[in-house]
């Protein structure tokens, strides 16, 4: 089953006036981080539209954007909240791996971007310590 539809494919009314789930709609309902979302829904056949993504070049891609639909992530969520889909540990929220990789992925990133801000600050104050020092002295 392909996770996304065919162009051309006649949804229901029903789908049709429902609209699509955000990646943050669908993580408060499934036991998934979000960066794994997609796979998981593929997974467990659980119809996705993407959108971003596109290439910029030399300056990588443009952001990957995924819709689930309503109906089958209301559909999946049993199964994957009861582990009968086939999801590594790592992926959950409700697992001690998943729960450790988090962690440690959200604590990389929070010293990652306390050093770069030092470093900016670092670099204002030489530069202003050096303007101050080229005017003060004769």
């Amino acid at each position: 089953m392909s996770s996304t539809p065919e162009p051309g494919t006649s949804e229901s009314a029903h789908e049709e006036e429902e609209p699509w789930l955000s990646s943050d709609e669908v993580a408060k309902l499934w036991p998934v981080r979000k960066d794994w979302l997609a796979g998981v829904a593929r997974r467990a056949d659980v119809r996705v539209r993407t959108y971003g993504g596109a290439s910029r070049g030399t300056w990588g891609a443009e952001p990957t954007f995924h819709s689930f639909h309503p109906g089958d992530v209301r559909r999946a969520a049993p199964a994957i909240a009861e582990g009968r889909v086939d999801i590594p540990s790592k992926w959950r929220t409700d697992t001690p791996d998943g729960r450790r990789t988090e962690f440690w992925g959200n604590l990389t990133a929070r010293v990652a971007g306390t050093l770069m801000l030092l470093a900016l600050l670092g670099g204002v104050l030489l530069i202003l310590g050096t303007g101050v020092f080229l005017l003060t002295v004769e």
